[in-house]
């Protein structure tokens, strides 16, 4: 596993730049959502979420990493509204590098509700 490619993910992430994040990910990347059931699969749809999450967090800012042989997790928190939110991004790296799974899990419930409903409004349901 490769931490490189975390940390540059996290820089991405911090910088603003979903287009960066998103370089870092293989082009079948599943994305894994705290409020859809459903995974979505590509890059385009993970381009467009991770942009609207930017603008939908406020104060968002990573506070802790954890690595293990099966992945890396960047612990995050942020505002959704007036709704303090702590979350996870869990990537999954595979061997040349790149992220080829990212799951967001976010509490508690009511900011979760709160992401859904923002979330909902920039990508259309």
């Amino acid at each position: 596993m490769s931490s490189s490619t975390a940390d540059r993910f996290r820089a991405a992430i911090e910088a603003g730049d979903p287009d960066a994040a998103v370089a870092l990910c293989t082009d079948d990347v599943v994305f894994r959502s705290p409020v859809v059931h459903r995974a979505h699969r590509g890059r385009e749809p993970l381009r467009a979420i991770l942009g609207a999450v930017l603008t939908v967090f406020a104060e968002f800012r990573y506070v802790a990493e954890f690595a293990g042989d099966g992945g890396h997790v960047l612990e995050f928190t942020a505002l959704v509204g007036d709704r303090e939110v702590q979350g996870i991004d869990l990537l999954r790296i595979d061997a040349d590098g790149r992220i080829r799974e990212l799951t967001v899990m976010v509490r508690p419930l009511s900011a979760a509700e709160a992401l859904r409903d923002r979330m909902a409004a920039l990508l259309g349901g």
